[in-house]
């Protein structure tokens, strides 16, 4: 697991290889990430947007970015956590993917980045 905190917003993720929905002959490598976003700060905040790098180890690197996660944009109450699962696909068996959260103080409007660590997106053939 990886865990960073920025902004008073702790950042924990997990990863995890879809060998069921993967087609190595074809060279498509499908992963799941689990994420724990947990409010640190005095006030809620709403997480607004998304934006991720993902790396290819095939040198392909893309940018994923829109509103909200997994189609909600949750409020995180002080002391709170809100947790999702979403994927990714890669064209090779390792990867990484690294980013940011857009999110808004409720109390007072202000926006602030949360940086997303990065986290590696390996297949278990790749860790031998």
């Amino acid at each position: 697991m990886v865990s960073k905190i920025s902004e008073g917003i702790e950042i924990s993720i997990e990863s995890f290889y879809q060998k069921d929905y993967s087609n190595p002959l074809h060279n498509e490598y499908m992963f799941a990430y689990r994420i724990t976003i947990e409010n640190h700060n005095a006030f809620p905040v709403k997480l607004l947007r998304r934006y991720w790098e993902v790396f290819d180890s095939n040198t392909e690197q893309r940018i994923v970015e829109g509103e909200g996660v997994v189609g909600v944009q949750p409020i995180i109450m002080p002391g709170k956590h809100y947790q999702y699962v979403s994927g990714c696909h890669l064209k090779s068996e390792l990867g990484k993917m690294q980013g940011y959260y857009m999110m808004e103080n409720i109390e007072n409007r202000s926006q602030i980045q949360v940086k997303i660590p990065a986290f590696k997106l390996a297949a278990p053939t790749k860790l031998n």
